[in-house]
């Protein structure tokens, strides 16, 4: 089974940036496609971005469409969330999931494998 960690989330003032990474071990060959989620306190989780684990196609939620981007880090078998001009409402767990197919979706119960997630808390 695929195994994903998160790493880069932390504490920023609204307008700055941060940038996440999740890192895939363990059967990464049978990776199709990659996403970024994320849930707010009381909140349901969010769709945030999506894409081919190839790098060819990538999908984004419309809160974060423009400000965020997804690419994938081949060198270190990862995938990377840059987050750009961030806001009070972006603060959340941001957890990475995999799936075996390469058509990317936005619906969380169709990724098969989760990290542990990581807080991103951004100030006003």
């Amino acid at each position: 089974q695929v195994q994903l960690v998160e790493s880069g989330g932390g504490l920023v003032q609204a307008g700055g940036s941060l940038s996440l990474s999740c890192a895939a071990s363990r059967r990464t060959f049978s990776i199709g496609a990659m996403c970024w989620f994320r849930q707010a306190p009381g909140k349901e989780r969010e769709f945030v971005a999506a894409m081919t684990w190839s790098g060819e196609r990538a999908i984004y939620g419309d809160a974060v469409k423009g400000r965020f981007t997804i690419s994938r880090d081949n060198a270190e078998n990862a995938v990377t969330l840059q987050m750009n001009n961030l806001k009070p409402e972006d603060t959340a767990v941001y957890y990475c999931a995999s799936k075996g197919s390469g058509i990317i979706v936005s619906v969380a119960t169709l990724y098969t494998n989760w990290g542990q997630g990581t807080q991103v808390t951004v100030s006003s």
